[in-house]
């Protein structure tokens, strides 16, 4: 039986197979730095600078298109980073652990987001439009699965095995070791489970003139926008506080009462911030979105910009609490999340928005990556500013600079009639 005609074979574990390298990159490598002893100023920067890939992923996207077919650049893909997360676990007991992980993590992002273009094009390319409808709830559920569980359980093991071993990297390289097989096993399922769809052939050279025009005509036509720069501002510096919020969270829990965190084992980090949070995160991604549905953007979008400061306002106050219990860091924790999954909608409808009209694959790709250099970059600071003013002080600072968010989203509500 063809798998094409029973897209549960391979949708679910493709988009599963998307996020893991996601959550590895953008959240396990921050607790696992700051196991091995990494301090917050290099931790912070080093882990922003591994989300790079996705900021700049419409830059190679074209390449993905021309050359070979969508089917083989997944496979290829989940092969190398399978090896590549095998070269963390082989790497980080020795002496040499930080500059190899680091650049075995920035391949694993550079494979992962060339596997997000190639997937989402497999998808058009292998479904017809109404089983497309069927399947983009279910795509996107099991991606966020693979975010829980990668946030959760995964962190919850690595904190097992720290125990048992009593040795950080050698529990951490087990940890690897797992995530290289499992991931694997992913590879060589689809080489079963991916369907051979006609229209998704090798491209011939004689298209690379036609396609690179094309591209150049996209990105030209998002930066004619009107009101570009309200649209550039709004993307880059919407979500400012949240970047350096979220960059600080875990080793905020981790960091030792002495040096001003919570104390937190990397069990109850991985059950509070990766289980119960991500599962506030959902929910404030649900309500978002029932909320938009029940009226506009335009009504939300200040609304959920007040959110996101009292998101942050969550961590501030937790942090401000002398010897908070653990029923009040996980509530705290869960309220943080709930709130940036609410505020986030609100983005994610405006580049919804911007990017109607003749190219609106590529102009989303672009907002989306527009997006990812606005967390990238105030990201890369936090750490200096936390280590300069201790964490309470870098909390009320990130709530202060919500203003930001504030005024960024007032001007695009000016300015578009959502």
């Amino acid at each position: 039986m063809s798998t094409k005609a029973r897209p549960w074979a391979w949708v679910p574990t493709l988009y599963f197979a998307e996020g893991i390298p996601y959550a590895i990159v953008t959240t396990l490598t921050v607790v696992m730095y700051k196991q091995m002893g990494l301090d917050n100023t290099r931790l912070a920067l080093y882990t922003s600078i591994l989300t790079l890939p996705w900021v700049i992923k419409p830059l190679w996207s074209p390449i993905v298109d021309i050359f070979s077919s969508k089917r083989r650049w997944i496979l290829l893909m989940e092969f190398l980073i399978a090896a590549a997360l095998m070269a963390v676990a082989l790497t980080l007991p020795g002496p040499m652990w930080l500059s190899v992980t680091i650049a075995s993590f920035l391949a694993v992002a550079f494979l992962s987001a060339t596997h997000d273009i190639s997937a989402d094009g497999f998808y058009i390319l292998s479904l017809p439009a109404t089983s497309q409808s069927a399947f983009v709830g279910i795509r996107t559920t099991f991606y966020r699965i693979a975010m829980l569980l990668g946030q959760g359980p995964v962190l919850i093991l690595a904190g097992t095995l720290e125990v048992s071993y009593g040795d950080i990297p050698r529990a951490w390289a087990l940890m690897f070791e797992i995530l290289a097989a499992v991931y694997a096993l992913f590879a060589f399922y689809h080489i079963w489970a991916l369907p051979h769809a006609v229209s998704d052939n090798s491209r011939k050279a004689t298209s690379v003139r036609e396609v690179g025009r094309a591209f150049a005509s996209s990105f030209v036509g998002f930066f004619r926008r009107p009101h570009i720069i309200t649209i550039l501002a709004f993307l880059l510096l919407y979500k400012f506080p949240i970047a350096q919020l979220q960059r600080l969270v875990s080793p905020f829990l981790l960091d030792s009462t002495q040096n001003g965190g919570l104390g937190l084992s990397t069990i109850e980090v991985g059950f509070g911030y990766g289980t119960l949070g991500i599962i506030g995160l959902l929910a404030g991604g649900i309500a978002g979105g029932l909320a938009i549905a029940r009226g506009t953007l335009r009504q939300w979008l200040i609304p959920m910009a007040w959110t996101l400061t009292a998101s942050c306002g969550a961590m501030a106050i937790l942090a401000l609490t002398p010897q908070p219990s653990l029923t009040q860091i996980y509530l705290c924790v869960v309220a943080e999340q709930f709130g940036y999954g609410f505020s986030t909608t609100a983005y994610i409808m405006y580049c919804i928005h911007i990017s109607r009209g003749e190219f609106a694959t590529s102009h989303y790709a672009i907002a989306t990556g527009i997006m990812s250099l606005g967390m990238m970059l105030p990201g890369m600071m936090a750490g200096a500013i936390e280590e300069a003013v201790g964490y309470s002080n870098f909390f009320i600072i990130t709530c202060l600079s919500c203003f930001i968010t504030l005024t960024v989203a007032y001007f695009a509500k000016k300015q578009f009639a959502m």
